[in-house]
């Protein structure tokens, strides 16, 4: 995929999760993998507001190729993410209220769905009977030593399509820009019926470990 394609294709995808209130002020981030290494926005620009200008394009070793923005600070996770799935092409980075509140409620290393239709838009899961499993790892201000952590779990436990940062937010991935899309699409769908289960059922932060 040549880097202009890929940035078309992150700004359209911008301005659609932008719509639905998933990156709000300036957050989230987006990349892409592409022929020559990787294009992933710059910082401090609203997601729904893209433009070429907006985006750094890095070479296969991560260096700026091209670009003059100042690159996001959690640029260094997305290249983890590419590095420990090597199907992925796509990441998205996005602040829902959803996924930040759940994995503040969460208290342990996993938000475990389980029950839901929606469990199928996730690549490799045909059954709602089956267990979705979204690691969540701490917030870091040290990006570095978040990859690590991030690549450390994913020696034992596969990383597949997402990680959740707490009180943070989602990377999702996908092998293309409609796979990552419908991703993160049903992922903030079972985080919303998730959060809303458990506000009905009146399950305390202490009984979610």
């Amino acid at each position: 995929m040549h880097n202009n394609t890929a940035i078309s294709e992150l700004i359209e995808a911008g301005k659609w999760i932008s719509q639905r209130g998933w990156v709000p002020a300036t957050g989230g981030n987006f990349s892409a993998r592409t022929t020559t290494g990787f294009v992933v926005t710059a910082s401090g620009f609203d997601k729904g507001q893209l433009g070429t200008h907006t985006f750094i394009q890095l070479d296969h070793n991560g260096d700026r190729s091209a670009g003059s923005a100042k690159p996001s600070a959690e640029t260094e996770l997305h290249l983890c993410m590419y590095k420990l799935i090597p199907s992925a092409n796509f990441v998205l980075h996005t602040h829902s209220v959803a996924a930040t509140v759940l994995s503040r409620v969460v208290k342990g290393h996993s938000l475990d769905l389980q029950g839901y239709e929606m469990q199928k838009s996730i690549a490799g899961n045909t059954s709602h009977l089956d267990t979705l499993s979204i690691p969540i790892f701490d917030n870091d201000q040290d990006i570095d030593r978040l990859s690590l952590l991030v690549s450390d779990h994913h020696l034992h436990t596969p990383i597949e399509y997402a990680v959740l940062i707490r009180g943070h937010g989602l990377y999702v991935v996908g092998r293309d820009i409609r796979e990552v899309r419908r991703h993160l699409e049903g992922l903030e769908f079972l985080f919303s019926c998730e959060l809303e289960r458990l506000k009905l059922e009146g399950i305390s932060a202490e009984a979610k470990v």
